[in-house]
């Protein structure tokens, strides 16, 4: 169960706002528990005066890092050996790297190397490079888009939508950044996924298709395109014929697809 997976917590404080805490603890209880909750910066500096109350709130661990040269990110070096340590104690199954900095790429990439499941969230401006080096990596600034307007705008926004079956989704040019997996790839994506691993009567789970559309983008989510289930985007994209299968207990729903002719 994802629950009884523990993870490491590292946020990059000169890399990310405290706004985002809220969003970077929740997003981790959708794979396990966070173990360690800790967050590099220099505390003496007034632009870090905003988290501390957010710290308390959180019980997330300050490290102290001071700024020994004047335009380095000192906190990079100190982030990366608390990781190494961690990594070697066996204590915990995965890792969440929270920075926009492309400084953490390679660190993504060894934690990898040694098994562990490594999920990266920053901003938009994250390079490519630290993305593809996680398994899976989220965008703070659209899941606090996201949650910052309300559940009846968003089921409206959606119904209407769905009603279109118009598959350019309404987020997409306010979230999609130029080197952001874009929903034409996403797309095609999804049609060689539903052919390829489709049963003989060409019908595919639909889970199947999310876990390896995040295997081959780390930044796949529906919320960066505007929607809160991968069903609700599959349907939008007006691609597949959709069935619900009752599984054995009655109420629960396995939803399958298959590509229209």
């Amino acid at each position: 169960m994802a629950s009884d997976k523990k993870f490491a917590v590292l946020i990059d404080a000169d890399n990310v706002s405290d706004k985002y805490i809220k969003f970077i603890l929740d997003e981790v209880t959708n794979d396990g528990i966070a173990t360690y909750k800790r967050i590099y910066g220099d505390w003496t500096s007034p632009a870090l005066v905003s988290w501390k109350k957010v710290l308390l709130d959180h019980s997330v661990m300050p490290i102290q890092q001071y700024s020994y040269t004047s335009g380095k990110n000192s906190t990079d070096s100190a982030m990366i050996i608390d990781a190494m340590d961690i990594l070697y104690s066996g204590q915990v199954d995965g890792f969440c790297l929270v920075s926009s900095d492309s400084d953490f790429t390679r660190l993504a990439a060894r934690l990898r190397e040694s098994g562990m499941l490594v999920v990266g969230m920053g901003e938009r401006k994250t390079p490519k490079s630290f993305i593809s080096a996680c398994n899976r990596f989220k965008y703070l600034d659209i899941l606090a888009n996201s949650e910052s307007k309300t559940k009846s705008k968003l089921d409206m926004q959606f119904g209407q939508m769905e009603k279109s079956k118009n598959y350019m989704l309404p987020l997409e040019s306010e979230h999609v950044k130029e080197d952001m997996t874009n929903i034409k790839t996403i797309e095609d994506a999804i049609r060689a996924i539903a052919e390829e691993y489709s049963d003989e009567d060409e019908w595919i789970f639909t889970g199947t298709i999310g876990n390896l559309l995040v295997k081959r983008y780390p930044d796949f989510d529906v919320r960066n395109f505007g929607y809160r289930k991968l069903t609700a985007f599959l349907e939008a994209l007006d691609l597949f014929d959709i069935k619900k299968v009752r599984t054995g207990d009655g109420d629960a729903k396995l939803i399958y697809v298959k590509l229209k002719n």
